[in-house]
Parts: C-alpha cells; structure tokens; sequence
C-alpha cells in the first residue's frame, strides 16, 4: 500500500495508526462479532466506546467538572445557529468578530435570529490580520462574543485568546482543536468540526459550560437545543457510531503521541519549516498573512507566476503530494498541516517547491 502526503484542508489526514486499529477491527470489535458500524449506540459496547472517547478528550484538553462535552452531528455550520438560539437568552444582540470565510458564514446564520454586531472586521487589509483587541467595538450587553481563532481558507490564525470580561467566549476551532494545549475554562462554548484534527466527517464536537445549557430560545427545534442533547449524554437520537469512534481512536493515539504539548512542538515546527521555505524563495512563493498571525494549520501561498500553478501541482501529486489547489475564493496554493501530518510530509514538499523553484525560477 502506498500513502500519499495529504494536505487536504478537510476531511483531512488521519493518523495511519488509527487507521490501521480501525481497519483490524473494521468486522469485529474486540470480540463482539460486530462491527461499530453495527452497534446498538445504546448497547454496552458502544456505551463503553463512548464513555472512554469523552474520557480521553476531557484528559486531553483538561477540561473542568462543569463543562458538559457533547458528540454532535451538522458540522460547525450548524453551531452557527445553534449558539445564537441558545445562548442569546433575550439579549438584543450577539458581538461577532469577523476574519474571514467562515466568520462572515457565522455573521449571516447569526443574523436570523436577532441583531448582529461586527465588534470588529479585518475586511480593510484584506483578511490577512486579526483586528487588534484594543479597536474592537464590544457591546457591554451582548449575549456572547463569537470568533474564529484560525480562518481555514485564509490561514489566519489569532495569536492570543480574547478577553471579553463579563460576557461568554464562543469560538469556532474546527481547525486549531486539539492541535496546542488550550485553556478551556476563558471559553464558554466551543465547537469544532472533526475532520480536521479530530476524526472523520459527520461528527461535531461541542464543549459547553453548564451555566449555557437550558436557555434556548422559544420554538428552537429539538437537533438544535444543548439541554437535550446534554441530558441524553449526546444520543438523543442516533448519534454519528462510527466517527465517534474513530475519534476515539485519535484521542488515544495522541495520548501515545504525548498529549498537546507534543503535538503543539511539532505542529509549530512544521508551520516554522513550511513559512521558512516561502519567505527565502525571494519572492517566487508568497504567503499574504500577517507574520504574527499566521495559522499553523493552513499554509496557503501562490506562485510568482500564477500561470505555473498547474504545473506545480502535477508535479506535486507525481511526488506524492496531494490536495494542495487552494480554495476557490482564494486561488494559489494552501497545505493543511493538521496533527496527522507527519514531518516526512512537509519535508517532502519543502523538497518539491525547492525543486520546482530551481527549474521554472
């Protein structure tokens, strides 16, 4: 079997380990006779599954007693309503900070329920800052302050955690979760995404302080209301078995790996090695964000020349080397350098873009 370096930006690469456990115990687990994929979610097997992934993930992230951590489905996209039907509790309005795609996605589903206010936008250079916390326009009333800590698209990343005194903290990490070590108790929701760091697509991991749960907005559909799935331990209905499963996996797999310390030292190694091979290229590579705000996750970066981009990715995937086509809105290039992605990866395309400048520079 031959593994390509996969720089997807999601679903994304996954740890071979894990793939290799879930493969051995694809027919049987553990000598049930069964499949995950064929379990009763009510069943003890799945219940232990279960009870151990949300173990591993509060160890991991060290999250306190009085967090509930559910196991969702809809993908962030959801959470973009979800948080404001049940965390505006009669408040006029929600302070939304806006750096990028997926902010700007959360500001229009925020928008209908109830008035929005941009507290502060990175529109005017282009989405390759994060606004200084010293410009934003807070409202001293607002039910909560939403951000993205890490734009996937633009691969702008916020160096520091906001402070927002008296009102709750809600970010969006689908892309940086579990990547570093991270304070969850400054945060009073957080969700994310799996098929990024976490585990396959389907699954939606939400961390939520209790104190939020229980306020959801008159007619808020049942999916969509935290208490429910909070009092039924995320299975309400049937939940997504198998990627909750396969997260499982990951969180064992980065307990081995040392937890998100290590995780933290390697990820900041690989983006160093990534944004040191563009900025010596003298130009031929460029990435447009900020230095100080730089994601660790997503690399985007274009060619000197834009008319060398299919050539640069041909020769990419004959190396080995795949998904690395920016997003549309953007253009360029973009590697996602996720948990999973090994140093050997970044190394390999560090190779190619020396090589590849060599020839056509």
């Amino acid at each position: 079997m031959t593994r390509v370096f996969n720089f997807s930006a999601g679903p994304a690469v996954l740890p071979e380990e894990v793939l290799q456990q879930a493969r051995a115990e694809l027919p049987d687990w553990r000598g049930s006779g069964m499949s995950v994929m064929e379990m009763s979610h009510r069943g003890k097997e799945f219940m232990a599954i279960a009870a151990k992934a949300e173990a591993d993930v509060r160890a991991l992230l060290d999250i306190p007693a009085n967090y509930k951590v559910l196991f969702l489905q809809g993908g962030a996209t959801a959470q973009f309503a979800m948080v404001p039907l049940n965390l505006r509790r009669g408040k006029k309005s929600a302070d939304y900070i806006n750096t990028g795609e997926w902010s700007k996605k959360a500001i229009a589903e925020a928008g209908k329920f109830g008035a929005v206010n941009v507290a502060a936008s990175a529109a005017a250079g282009n989405f390759t800052t994060v606004p200084p916390q010293k410009e934003w326009r807070l409202d001293p009333d607002a039910a909560y302050v939403h951000y993205t800590p890490n734009e996937t698209i633009g691969g702008v990343e916020f160096p520091w955690v906001p402070d927002t005194g008296a009102a709750s903290l809600v970010a969006d990490m689908s892309s940086t979760l579990l990547s570093r070590p991270l304070d969850v108790a400054r945060f009073g929701l957080i969700y994310a995404g799996a098929q990024k760091n976490i585990g396959p697509a389907g699954l939606t991991l939400v961390i939520v302080r209790d104190d939020l749960i229980g306020g959801a907005a008159a007619g808020t559909p049942s999916m969509f209301d935290y208490k429910i799935h909070a009092d039924n331990g995320s299975m309400y209905n049937t939940p997504p078995t198998y990627a909750w499963y396969v997260a499982g996996l990951v969180f064992e797999w980065l307990k081995q790996k040392g937890g998100l310390a290590a995780m933290a030292e390697i990820n900041e190694r690989k983006a160093r090695r990534l944004y040191a091979c563009i900025d010596s290229s003298g130009g031929f590579y460029r990435n447009p964000v900020d230095p100080e705000c730089r994601s660790w996750m997503n690399v985007p970066f274009t060619l000197r020349d834009p008319a060398l981009d299919d050539e640069f990715l041909k020769g990419a995937k004959a190396a080995g080397l795949v998904q690395l086509k920016g997003h549309r809105s953007v253009g360029g290039m973009r590697a996602s350098i996720y948990n999973a992605m090994p140093e050997e990866g970044i190394a390999a395309l560090i190779e190619h873009m020396r090589e590849f400048q060599r020839k056509r520079g």
